[in-house]
């Protein structure tokens, strides 16, 4: 496990380096988008027609921000649960997404992809929204408006931390960690 900073977009040389566990700070811009925007996006997939923004090689972070108070850049920004996307990762995945921020675990078609398309999923801690509304330098409305706080928002981060949960590799981090955890108890279980 590895503390790594890495800059957007990413690059498939970026998601092949990455494993499990490690720390990730980002730079760059992501973009915010969750379910109802996901909904649309597979819609012009399914018709072959081309998204409002290019999100090839790109991260998307599963969110909803709070708007913003006078002074702010954006209002606290936490992450959602990543399954509720699963639907969609897949497609989003084939279509050239890089990456995706959420929380929780995701079901075995997304860790699939990730290992196909050669995407990773990363986690972002939930409770900590002020801190990662701190890391963004600058947010724009850039799709779907109409959606509110669920339009889509072009992010501009530094240092950005998220944990690699699912990798290229097929390793899921979720899965290491339940194994370890079984191992300590059971040597705990024989003192």
């Amino acid at each position: 496990m590895a503390k790594i900073t890495l800059q957007t977009p990413l690059t498939q040389e970026d998601a092949l380096r990455l494993q499990a566990g490690d720390e990730v700070f980002l730079n760059g811009v992501i973009y915010v988008a969750r379910d109802a925007a996901h909904k649309r996006f597979l819609g012009l997939l399914e018709k072959d027609l081309p998204l409002p923004i290019d999100l090839r090689n790109q991260i998307i972070f599963y969110a909803g921000p709070t708007p913003p108070k006078p002074g702010q850049i954006i209002g606290s920004i936490a992450p959602t649960t990543a399954a509720r996307m699963d639907p969609y990762a897949p497609a989003m995945f084939e279509y050239g997404v890089k990456g995706v921020i959420g929380k929780g675990p995701r079901g075995q078609s997304v860790k699939d992809s990730c290992q196909n398309e050669k995407a990773v999923c990363f986690s972002a801690i939930g409770g900590l929204s002020a801190l990662l509304s701190d890391k963004i330098q600058a947010a724009e409305v850039v799709a779907y408006e109409d959606l509110g706080p669920e339009a889509v928002r072009e992010l501009v981060v530094k240092d950005f931390p998220a944990l690699v949960v699912y990798d290229t590799h097929g390793n899921d981090l979720y899965e290491q960690e339940i194994a370890k955890y079984r191992t300590i108890k059971r040597r705990l279980s024989t003192i």
